[in-house]
């Protein structure tokens, strides 16, 4: 706990001298900015690289170990049917949300935001023919697992990972030396990440002080509206989520949230959800999470379960018909909702993976794709909100998970 504290407050030291050093060098040194951006961003990247370098291994290993001490593949069923009610409930509520709001608070109307970043989307307009039924449905089922971890897509890790694991466990006795194996690599693998995770304030330090020496502090106000919006959004989520997590887990919910409060402050500074799947797996474990749980749930939530995104995904792309003057039906609205329960299923938590999908989404429904220029400029802490959001769920889920699981065990020892 003491390591964790001293982690927590050098991650907070770095993300303050961030924002400092950014604001020095864009109002002091403007001519250098630009390359200042580019160079001590590479502390961040540095940072995700060694904790994506992990990512499929630890998945994997924790995935199939966590199956095959279930040993019951009636238990693997029931866990997983509690996971993935979890997780669509929590996506359809989290969609809902952002489209109720954005329809309400109308951030979009009478805006008289100018289209300066178009070219800044040109990447993302590239991106956009990679969403669509056939090839989600192909992304899904990997190729190649050695592709599939090299490239870190972890939906189709889990999938090879799930089917490795029954298999496993159906061989009895004779898979032992594996699961023991595997095991042995998970701990490694976490031991790793108490290593990795001393260089999360360097990473947070890069990414803060880039984004803030690329735009000055003016961002923290540029579109007020739309970002206030969002945030109210974010909060309305955020309460949901947690008077939900209390009713479940009652006052061990505080418990909770002082156990992650760590891996909430790195996605929120990183923009990246999958930077602290490792230390999540840790602190979980930590917290009294059977490890079979989360080696289960975790990974799927990944996949499945990003309510942050989930609420943007909406928010953004009804944003960006509004300032088209696009009047959206409730029929078409709600069509838009079902398409992204869809579409974003897969996506992991990485950064502006979902402005992928919101520029697919828009292209879908007749909204001009060009309108996630609009945005693009203060994408960064919108996304830093979300990746926390979605940190937040699947700690709530994968607790909520373990109890009800637990309290299902209890009933079949009395029985």
């Amino acid at each position: 706990m003491k390591n964790n504290n001293k982690l927590f407050i050098a991650i907070l030291i770095a993300l303050v001298l961030g924002i400092v050093l950014g604001g020095i060098v864009h109002y002091q040194f403007p001519d250098v900015k630009a390359d200042f951006a580019k160079n001590i961003k590479l502390l961040g990247t540095v940072f995700i690289r060694l904790v994506q370098m992990i990512i499929a291994p630890l998945v994997f290993s924790t995935l199939v170990v966590g199956i095959a001490k279930m040993g019951d593949m009636k238990m693997v069923g029931r866990v997983g049917a509690k996971a993935m009610t979890w997780f669509f409930t929590a996506s359809l509520i989290s969609l809902s949300i952002g489209l109720i709001l954005v329809n309400w608070l109308q951030p979009g109307k009478g805006t008289s935001i100018k289209m300066e970043n178009l070219s800044s989307a040109d990447d993302l307009l590239k991106n956009t023919g990679t969403f669509s039924l056939e090839n989600f449905v192909i992304h899904i089922v990997p190729k190649s697992i050695f592709e599939a971890m090299a490239t870190n897509e972890i939906l189709q890790i889990v999938i090879f990972a799930i089917l490795f694991g029954i298999a496993l466990s159906s061989l009895g006795s004779i898979g032992n030396p594996i699961i023991k194996t595997l095991d042995v690599a998970s701990h490694v693998i976490l031991k790793m990440v108490t290593y990795i995770m001393w260089v999360a304030p360097l990473g947070v330090f890069g990414a803060v002080a880039a984004a803030v020496s690329n735009y000055g502090f003016e961002i923290f106000s540029l579109y007020a509206r739309y970002l206030l919006d969002f945030t109210i959004g974010i909060l309305v989520l955020w309460v949901l989520l947690l008077t939900v997590g209390y009713l479940i887990l009652g006052k061990r919910l505080w418990v909770l949230l002082k156990r992650i409060k760590s891996p909430l402050l790195i996605a929120f500074s990183t923009t990246s959800s999958e930077a602290v799947f490792p230390k999540l797996v840790e602190e979980l474990e930590r917290f009294g999470c059977k490890s079979k749980i989360v080696s289960f749930t975790l990974p799927l939530g990944y996949s499945f379960n990003l309510d942050g995104s989930m609420m943007y995904m909406t928010f953004a792309s009804v944003f960006i018909a509004q300032v088209y003057g696009i009047e959206m039906s409730l029929g078409e609205q709600i069509t838009m909702l079902l398409v992204l329960m869809l579409t974003s299923k897969g996506v992991a938590g990485v950064p502006r993976a979902s402005l992928i999908v919101v520029v697919a989404t828009c292209a879908m429904f007749g909204i001009p794709p060009e309108g996630i220029a609009l945005i693009l400029p203060i994408d960064h802490f919108c996304d830093m909100a979300r990746s926390m959001t979605n940190v937040l769920g699947n700690a709530l889920a994968t607790t909520a998970v373990d109890k009800w699981e637990s309290e299902s065990e209890s009933v079949l020892e009395t029985n």
